[in-house]
Order: C-alpha cells, then structure tokens, then sequence
C-alpha cells in the first residue's frame, strides 16, 4: 500500500510538471545578455538589415525605439519624412526608429531591399536603421510581429497590424509601452508626448 501511494505521489509530480512545461501562455520575461544585462521581450529576435546584414535587436536594449513597419507607395509614405525629422531631434537622447518594410497591404512595397534602400534615401533622406522586407500578417509572418500582435505575449498592445505605418513604441528595458494606428502621424502631440516621456526615464 506505501509503495502504490509513493508511486501515485510521484506520477502526480510528473503530470504537474509536464503541464507547467506545456504552457505557452505567460509573458517573456527579460533575458540575460552576454554582459549580464537583461534583454527585454521586444528586442529577442535577429533581424536582417537592408544590406542583408544580421542584426540582434539586443543591440537596442537600453534605448527607446519606435518601430514601424512601412511601405514605399503608400498613402502614408509620406511620414517617412516625419519619423526622419523625429530621429534627428531626439537621437542624441537615445531615440531611435526601426523602419520594416512589408509588402502585405495592397502590394505597395513591391521593390527589392536595395531599391528600397535607394527609395528611401533619394526621396526622404531617411538615415535611422531600415531592415529588409518582412511579412507582418499572414501565415508568413515574421517572428518579431508574431510577438507584437499575439495576445500571448503583447497584452494590451496585441492584435492585426492594419495597414502601413503602424507603429510600436518600445522603452529602455525592451517593453512595448504604446502602439499607435497607421494613420496617426509621427509629429502628433499623442506620439511626441508619449516618446517624451520615455526618453525621461532611466533604464
């Protein structure tokens, strides 16, 4: 009779932590860097840069960031100019933009990476750091916008990016903080004033 209860006992451990281990559903906690620091949940992922160079979004970390995903012939392209003139007023304070493109709304980002590249700078002189086109919805989605819009891991900012130009702000530890509709400019008081905000904290 023990030994069916140790056995019981010990079977009800097994079942409890394989259920613990199944679930999904929490939210990423920090990760560590090489150097000890904490990698927040937003920066885990390597992307490509225009040039076809990896980039580790750890490399951010520190930082407050606004990502956007964008498209060249598009009704909102203008707000390059916007998020350029906003990189430049407060980069010196650690902002900066992380530009991804995606061709996934009315096939208005049809061009390769270094056209994009060209586009980019010939017609709004953009100097933040652009990566090479990704998918954002779809069953092609990339694993960065997978996080950003399941509501698995990015409550209360999650669901379907719906156009051009949405965009996402990150604080210093690596934490989405504020999302914001395509067609909300980059020179609005609501953006300007939340990015003012996190650029006064300290990670």
């Amino acid at each position: 009779m023990a030994s069916t209860s140790v056995y019981l006992f010990i079977a009800t451990l097994l079942a409890a932590s394989a259920f613990a281990a199944a679930d999904t559903t929490t939210q990423p906690t920090t990760q560590p860097m090489a150097d000890g620091a904490m990698v927040g949940p937003a920066l885990r992922f390597t992307m490509k840069s225009l040039g076809g160079k990896d980039i580790n979004l750890a490399q951010y970390q520190g930082k407050v960031i606004l990502m956007v995903n964008t498209a060249s012939h598009c009704g909102n392209t203008p707000q390059y100019a916007l998020l350029e003139a906003m990189y430049k007023k407060y980069a010196d304070q650690g902002f900066v933009i992380l530009g991804f493109p995606s061709n996934d709304f009315g096939k208005q980002e049809p061009g390769t990476d270094v056209e994009i590249s060209q586009f980019c700078t010939r017609n709004y002189g953009v100097t933040f750091d652009m990566f090479s086109k990704v998918d954002v919805k779809g069953d092609n989605m990339c694993d960065l916008y997978k996080f950003l819009t399941s509501p698995d891991t990015d409550k209360p900012f999650d669901g379907d990016i719906h156009w051009n130009f949405e965009k996402f702000l990150i604080d210093r530890d690596g934490n989405v903080v504020a999302r914001f509709s395509p067609g909300t400019k980059p020179n609005t008081p609501q953006v300007i004033s939340a990015i003012e905000a996190q650029l006064a904290k300290k990670s």
